[in-house]
């Protein structure tokens, strides 16, 4: 299995995933700043829009991190990081999966941009809507799922670190503690000293 990946990006919580489930994987850095990084035939195949992460496992190839996250879940940690498929838990589960990207992200780039936007335009809501039902989800915690910490956290607990660490995480209680379980797993501290360690290809950067 090969996660390709480049640090300070989304692509930490598909390490921080594979960390959870005990996969073993060989990460393949790609730089996005350096052309000749990106121009990697085996990435491009994987991620046609140069995006990282992106997942080869054998014949399976997979961009976007939720896709990755579902489908680690799901093929080496089912009932362990995914609620088997006959769980009633299994909605909820697929509910936070898909709120990240659907909700959450977007939400955080209005924020980082400071452009409120009418959302009778879009979809997904607005920030101040997103954190309330973010905090309803994890206020009985101590994670989405109650006791079971699932694929689900890795998605929705990295966005909460990121909020925090760009300052627009609000001044909730209940959010800060959920984003310190997070920070307090094994797993995580493994993958995020991955991607310090790393870090510095960045200054390479030629594009």
């Amino acid at each position: 299995m090969k996660l390709f990946w480049c640090p300070r990006t989304r692509a930490v919580r598909a390490v921080w995933l594979l960390e959870e489930a005990g996969v073993d994987y060989e990460p393949v850095l790609i730089n996005l700043g350096d052309p000749d990084s990106r121009d990697n035939e085996e990435f491009r195949k994987t991620s046609p829009m140069q995006k990282v992460p992106a997942l080869q496992d054998g014949e399976a190839r997979l961009a976007e991190s939720g896709a990755i996250a579902l489908y680690i879940a799901d093929r080496y940690a089912s009932g362990k990081l995914a609620p088997e498929i006959d769980d009633p838990a299994r909605g909820e589960f697929l509910y936070w999966m898909f709120f990240t990207p659907a909700v959450v992200e977007p939400a955080m780039v209005e924020k980082f941009g400071n452009h409120p936007s009418n959302r009778g335009q879009h979809g997904w809501g607005d920030f101040d809507t997103m954190i309330e039902i973010f905090e309803r989800g994890v206020e009985d915690g101590p994670w989405l799922l109650g006791e079971q910490f699932t694929a689900a956290d890795c998605m929705v607990g990295s966005s909460a670190v990121f909020m925090r660490m760009f300052n627009i995480l609000p001044d909730s209680a209940v959010l800060h503690a959920y984003a310190d379980r997070c920070l307090e797993r094994p797993a995580y501290q493994k993958a995020l000293a991955f991607d310090a360690e790393h870090a510095s290809v960045l200054e390479t950067s030629t594009d």
